[in-house]
């Protein structure tokens, strides 16, 4: 009995003392954030048409995503930067009816929607214009992005950690602590935030003017320094 009140003694006693050194720490968090000028928009288009027959509802949409893909390829836009994201066919039915009768199909939809990356922002305004007037009918949006981040975001990490050592500097001068060595330091969250055009329709002028502005990437990290004595 002896023994364990020592062992319970000993347990007690120690653990306390090891969580008061785990929190003689400083945690701050630091943002870093680089604006550059994109050269890669990435647009979301397709073709939508009704007919009273499903095959001729798709037979219209798939020939017109064949002429659009076909300027496409005109402008130079090479076969991996195109990708089909979606192909649907579905009923339109006829709820309206002062009879009271069932419900009854009356046409199709066909939808295909594509994923366009273009590399070449100086054609860009181009190529919306001839793709619409070649059938594409349904617009949603493009995004302006960076085809290598990488050094952008490199730069950002390291406004990230000056960020967070400043922060811990701050907070130790105001307590009046020694501020110590990192104890460990990880990254979260960032990344590019892309800038994002949205358009309700695709019936546009000419050469359709585009401005593509920055794009912002940040870089987050979470740093714990000791506290010295």
């Amino acid at each position: 009995m002896k023994n364990l009140i020592v062992a319970l003694v000993f347990v007690l006693g120690t653990v306390p003392a090891v969580w008061a050194d785990a929190d003689r720490v400083i945690t701050t968090m630091g943002q870093g954030v680089v604006e550059a000028v994109p050269d890669m928009a990435t647009i979301n288009l397709g073709v939508t048409n009704e007919a009273r027959l499903a095959g001729d509802a798709l037979r219209l949409t798939s020939d017109a995503v064949a002429a659009v893909l076909a300027q496409l390829n005109e402008a130079g836009i090479a076969p991996r930067d195109m990708q089909t994201q979606g192909v649907s066919l579905q009923p339109v039915w006829n709820r309206r009816n002062p009879e009271n009768e069932t419900p009854r199909i009356t046409g199709f939809v066909a939808r295909n929607t594509l994923t366009i990356r273009v590399r070449d922002l100086d054609t860009l305004g181009g190529i919306l214009d001839r793709v619409v007037q070649d059938g594409a009918n349904t617009f949603n949006g493009l995004q302006f992005s960076i085809q290598d981040p990488e050094p952008a975001i490199a730069a950002a990490r390291q406004d990230a950690v000056k960020d967070a050592i400043a922060k811990a500097e701050q907070l130790a001068e105001a307590a009046g602590v020694a501020l110590g060595p990192v104890q460990s330091i990880s990254e979260s969250g960032g990344g590019g935030r892309p800038v994002v055009m949205e358009m309700a329709s695709a019936r546009m002028a000419s050469d359709v003017p585009v401005a593509a502005g920055e794009v912002s990437l940040t870089a987050r990290v979470s740093m714990v320094f000791e506290i010295l004595d």
